[in-house]
């Protein structure tokens, strides 16, 4: 079976998608996180699925990559890295509880909540921009399709205008890949 067809139109869809991505809106959020990091504050951030994996990716790469060998470090803490908190909050309360339950136990006022949802619909993820919105944090959505309740509801967001859930989640990736590249070299 010969897929370059296929292959060639993934490619040039995402091509195009990565061209009209708000340059200016991934600017914002780059300073919007350094400042988080200057003034010590926490930055929570969370998905499901595909956006789990890479929201734990974002950590190790502002963490460590970022961070490492600088005395002021960013303080990325993924929501969806304990899987036994997780299923505790999920089967005692509800799936849709499981991001706000640990924001009631470590946000503070001025944190960053960022939500990554290719939707912008994922429940649990709107309720925990909506406690962050309620409590003085500061909200981050990344988001794909129409941007949904996430894009709505936070404070700044960076949309990835297109209607495909992997083509959203690839790029998701390259925005952080872009973030920490640029932010190495000023941080």
């Amino acid at each position: 079976m010969n897929y370059t067809d296929e292959i060639t139109a993934y490619f040039n869809r995402l091509k195009s998608t990565v061209d009209s991505i708000n340059k200016e809106a991934l600017n914002t959020l780059m300073n919007v996180l350094v400042n988080a990091k200057d003034e010590g504050r926490q930055i929570f951030i969370m998905g499901n699925g595909g956006s789990a994996a890479t929201a734990s990716h974002y950590v190790c790469d502002f963490n460590k990559g970022i961070s490492h060998g600088k005395e002021k470090k960013f303080k990325f803490i993924c929501l969806n890295d304990n899987i036994p908190s997780l299923m505790a909050y999920g089967n005692d309360m509800s799936y849709d509880e499981v991001f706000v339950n640990p924001l009631r136990t470590y946000f503070n006022a001025g944190d960053l909540v960022i939500g990554i949802s290719g939707s912008g619909n994922s429940e649990n993820v709107v309720r925990a921009i909506q406690y962050a919105n309620e409590n003085g944090g500061i909200t981050i959505g990344l988001t794909g399709f129409s941007g949904g309740r996430v894009k709505q509801l936070c404070k700044y967001n960076v949309h990835i205008p297109v209607d495909d859930m992997q083509i959203t989640e690839d790029l998701h990736m390259v925005l952080d890949h872009c973030m920490m590249k640029i932010l190495c070299k000023y941080e």
